[in-house]
């Protein structure tokens, strides 16, 4: 059996402490499936004396992560620090540029640094990998870069933050509202005390951007990204949806449509029986539609000690069998700067709620302004009459420019009768 491959370990949170666990674990079953032994050397974490549940006092305890990259019995930097600068970014650059294999959970360096990144890793001719950067234990940068290398992919989309479905799944099956649901999210450690990045889009954000440039060849790009999140979604919503057939859940989307590329974070209704709409709780599932493979539906969980630690030791494992490939499927060189759809004119269905005073002639008017934006109502609910007080009002349309859609919700707002801002949320009716 070869030599062992040595790791250094940066950050021993809940993914560090698993991944040591694992390595401890199945020392014997993972040199044998790797072809060598796979130990750790070194450590580095903010607190040296907490207990964490697992024993590393057998590892070398350096300071400053930093150091790993200079060290000779180091081959891999395993960085489950987080953030997309600082520490993690410098950290990166400095293992990859001395010519460590680099394996990261960090979406958020790779969404904003990704192709500086893979163009170091190839130049000093060592991987990077971050097969635990998206969807936790589900092995889609595999799928995509390895399993679908053979299609043209036109879509890749997904349930790609388990807090946002988590809470949504919640909402419905117990009729309460957003913010009384986000509270035991983070009481049970589903969100974080600032739930920021969660529920406003951009963990999901961060993933869909890895996920476009391994679809289609593009370089990462996080600033080009549209995002919306789930703050505005009330139980009402959750209650007519589900009258009308369908779930909702937080979906990043990338698609290729007439040679450009969109890329986009929002909440959408999807039918209730479809793959997406019956992935509930803290699950994650994506789905890729390529030419030649039709569709492939992954779902598992999303994070956890268990799931992401799994994910970050399969690229482990990889490095230790001596594979080599392409942080997003293709030479860092040829990753193109893409053409983004401007969605403004992308066509959807879409679902609205107005919570308007109950009172003589705000239909005619709601009408009048969908009418003159060229927007085609499918379908008007409303539960309740109790003349002078608010009432909710329902609306889903027939395909529609979504500039045109958008236009027309800014001017319903400015109805007297209309109480706040009307939740718009696009309909896309998958399978």
């Amino acid at each position: 059996m070869d030599k062992p491959l040595k790791l250094a370990i940066a950050g021993l949170g809940t993914v560090g402490v698993g991944v040591t666990k694992i390595i401890q674990n199945h020392a014997d079953l993972i040199a044998t499936r790797a072809g060598r032994p796979i130990t750790i050397t070194a450590v580095n974490a903010r607190n040296r004396d907490k207990d964490r549940g697992v024993d590393v006092s057998a590892y070398q305890w350096v300071d400053d992560t930093a150091a790993f990259a200079d060290m000779d019995d180091v081959d891999v930097v395993v960085e489950l620090i987080g953030g997309s600068d600082g520490t993690a970014y410098d950290l990166a650059k400095k293992a990859l540029g001395k010519g460590k294999h680099f394996v990261t959970a960090n979406k958020a360096l790779l969404a904003h640094h990704g192709h500086e990144l893979a163009a170091l890793a190839e130049d000093n001719k060592v991987n990077l990998a971050y097969e635990a950067a998206v969807a936790g234990g589900i092995p889609i940068i595999k799928a995509m870069r390895e399993g679908f290398a053979g299609n043209a992919i036109d879509a890749v989309y997904g349930i790609l933050n388990g807090t946002c479905n988590y809470i949504l799944t919640e909402m419905r099956e117990t009729g309460r509202d957003f913010k009384d649901v986000l509270k035991d999210a983070q009481e049970l450690g589903y969100a974080e005390a600032d739930p920021t990045f969660d529920v406003d889009g951009v963990d999901a954000g961060h993933k869909i951007c890895l996920l476009t440039a391994l679809a289609f060849g593009t370089k990462p790009d996080f600033t080009s990204l549209e995002m919306t999140g789930i703050r505005h979604i009330n139980a009402t919503d959750i209650a007519f949806a589900s009258e009308l057939g369908y779930r909702i859940k937080l979906l990043g989307i990338a698609r290729r449509m007439n040679g450009k590329i969109m890329q986009i974070i929002e909440p959408c209704l999807v039918p209730k029986n479809s793959t997406l709409g019956t992935v509930e709780g803290v699950y994650n599932a994506v789905h890729v539609e390529g030419d030649y493979v039709a569709t492939g539906h992954l779902v598992g969980l999303g994070a956890g000690e268990g799931p992401t630690a799994s994910a970050v030791m399969s690229d482990i494992i990889d490095i230790a069998r001596g594979y080599e490939t392409p942080a997003f499927g293709i030479p860092a060189k040829d990753l193109q700067a893409p053409k983004w759809v401007n969605i403004g004119e992308t066509v959807n269905c879409y679902y609205i709620r107005l919570n308007v005073l109950d009172e003589p002639g705000v239909l005619a008017e709601v009408s009048a302004i969908l009418r003159d934006n060229k927007v085609s109502i499918e379908a008007f609910l409303q539960r309740g009459h109790d003349p002078g007080q608010p009432v909710p009002l329902i609306m889903t349309t027939h395909e529609s420019k979504h500039k045109n859609i958008t236009k027309a919700c800014a001017q319903m707002e400015n109805i007297k009768s209309v109480l706040e801002k009307p939740c718009l949320i696009p309909i896309e009716n998958i399978k």
